[in-house]
């Protein structure tokens, strides 16, 4: 996409026009480093990007080595941070916001939604009144957003989002924006192009803030916005495996055809060697007679075959680093031992630091969809607010055990809890840790209820009967 800007578009404001200059910057800044980091998250690396010019030569710059390590370090964790939808105080979520996330299939987006916020380091959360969904809720990476950050506010002091784009007129590989969502505390401004000129048209709202809110991962007072899972000394380790892993290719390849050697042949017999190199490798007889100038008998050799093992022993080493930086087990990054099997406690154990950062993303998502679900319940009632009720302002969002225990471990913690709480052992929770999704808990009580009614049926039979006979 070419670099977004914007001359002085008429509808907005001297301040919204310098707000919307500034956001270009910071969008035009930022495309580069968002390119170098889709490129190590797909796995696009060739030895142009690693080779260091000692040991591989020049000649195999397209050469293509596979590596996911860059799409494992974002998904693995992102599998673990598993939305389930909003929770009010009495333990169900409220009708208007269970309709939102439905309508809008949040928890799909939500997954979407963290992979790039995990690649980029943040992605963005729009809202906008629907007529038809009540609220429209889309997410956005930083390849087609960006914001400003207020910090005597904490929150986004204004941002913007491409929502449509066209095909370049002078490049056809390019798309340039058509549309763009420009968000201020009191409005959504439509941005629209009609050939090198800009319009827009205004929506106001009484929110009082940006209809925009950041997931953010790793934040820091430096870098509000957080910091990607495939920073810098990440990308360096990748490199390194690529690099190692193409010597490991080139060695084998030498491995593969040795280099041999004969000594005191005559012209004729060299001639004949050299005129097919790979006849002469692959013969299983080689014959020569003796030098008649020098009355000496060839003498044929091998030079050593070199060994893969410091290859193999390095990419070991840069995968147990890799692990290390990145919180995932060993195992993940493909280092198996075969001779001494991983133990599940051990696996366990080292998953604890990938449990800790999955809790970490499921804390700030959580207060990122909690400012969400208000924002969306005030744009579904068209109100400010301050006239949410309570019930609306207590909406939680829900997260899975980012631990992911297996089935035998929550049933067995479900049926201690419900050997001291017996009422526990009729609720949803109850079924949920046992094994049990929505769709079977769902026909698990419709059918308990086909079971009471039919007792009580066959009672009410039993009583009329026993009247009869009376």
């Amino acid at each position: 996409m070419n670099d977004l800007t914007f001359g002085h578009v008429n509808g907005l404001s001297e301040k919204e026009n310098e707000d919307l200059q500034a956001l270009a910057e910071a969008y035009n800044y930022h495309q580069s480093r968002n390119a170098v980091k889709d490129k190590y998250y797909e796995g696009h690396l060739s030895m142009a990007d690693v080779n260091i010019g000692i040991a591989l030569p020049g000649g195999i710059r397209n050469l293509s080595v596979g590596c996911s390590w860059g799409k494992k370090a974002v998904d693995v964790l992102a599998a673990r941070s598993m939305f389930d939808g909003f929770v009010g105080a009495d333990g169900t979520a409220a009708d208007t916001v269970t309709r939102i996330v439905e309508d809008n299939r949040l928890v799909a987006q939500y997954e979407r939604a963290c992979r790039d916020e995990l690649k980029y380091g943040c992605v963005f959360a729009t809202l906008s009144a629907d007529p038809v969904l009540q609220c429209r809720i889309r997410f956005h990476s930083p390849a087609t957003a960006a914001a400003l950050w207020d910090g005597e506010k904490g929150r986004i002091g204004c941002g913007m989002a491409i929502v449509d784009t066209v095909r370049d007129e002078v490049y056809s590989d390019l798309w340039r924006p058509s549309a763009v969502n420009l968000y201020t505390d009191d409005s959504v401004l439509v941005l629209r192009r009609s050939g090198n000129l800009w319009t827009a048209q205004r929506h106001p709202h009484r929110m009082g803030r940006p209809l925009m809110e950041p997931m953010i991962w790793n934040a820091t007072s430096g870098k509000p916005f957080g910091r990607s899972r495939l920073k810098q000394p990440i990308r360096a380790l990748i490199d390194d495996y690529v690099r190692t892993a193409a010597n490991a290719t080139v060695a084998l390849e030498f491995d593969t055809a040795p280099q041999k050697y004969i000594l005191g042949v005559t012209d004729e017999q060299y001639d004949a060697i050299v005129s097919d190199k790979f006849k002469q490798y692959m013969g299983s007889i080689l014959a020569a007679t003796t030098n008649p100038e020098t009355g000496e008998n060839p003498v044929f050799g091998q030079l050593a075959q070199g060994s893969l093992a410091p290859h193999v022993d390095k990419m070991r080493m840069i995968a147990t680093q890799f692990a290390a930086a990145t919180g995932l087990t060993v195992t993940d990054v493909g280092v198996v031992n075969d001779a001494n099997p991983t133990s599940s406690d051990a696996i366990l154990a080292q998953s604890q630091t990938l449990v800790l950062m999955a809790q970490q993303l499921n804390t700030g998502n959580g207060d990122a969809l909690k400012t969400i679900a208000r924002m969306a319940q005030a744009i579904a009632r068209n109100v400010p607010p301050q006239e949410l009720t309570r019930e609306e302002l207590d909406v939680v969002p829900h997260f899975k055990n980012p631990a992911m225990p297996s089935v035998a471990v929550t049933a067995d913690a479900a049926i201690k809890i419900a050997s001291v709480r017996q009422e526990f052992a009729a609720t949803d929770t109850f079924l949920e840790m046992i094994g049990f999704d929505q769709a079977d808990i769902r026909r698990i009580r419709v059918q308990e209820q086909r079971v009471r009614g039919q007792a009580v049926l066959t009672e009410v039979e039993r009583e009329d009967t026993g009247e009869i006979m009376d």
